[in-house]
């Protein structure tokens, strides 16, 4: 596998590439609909809501913590987590960003 040269895109473009990557699974938008839904949630509840196995479900969360979409927090024998707010709205702004510079290019040529 070759290295990626990501010091050759801007720090915008790899953010946005981090956060696909992160979202590039329908388990992981679902964990963060239900987050969303609820506001705060104990790991045992997304097993039972989503249906996939608890090892399955942790490594979701990890990779949705990893990238600052949800928080978790240690109460006891349980972990709560919840969506991270301000990287949600950082998201919608790096990719609105994105989407609205694919709709009005600034050359605009009939190409296709």
């Amino acid at each position: 596998m070759g290295i990626t040269k990501s010091d050759l895109f801007t720090k915008d473009q790899n953010e946005v590439a981090e956060l696909a990557k992160a979202l590039g699974h329908p388990a992981r938008i679902a964990i963060l609909q239900l987050l969303s839904d609820q506001n705060q949630c104990i790991n045992g509840t997304l097993v039972s809501e989503i249906g996939l196995a608890q090892a399955t479900i942790s490594q979701h969360l990890k990779a949705l913590k990893e990238v600052g979409l949800i928080q978790g927090t240690i109460e006891g024998v349980a972990v709560s987590y919840c969506i991270n707010r301000a990287k949600i709205e950082s998201l919608q702004a790096l990719f609105g960003k994105l989407f609205e510079g694919l709709q009005n290019p600034t050359n605009s040529t009939d190409c296709c």
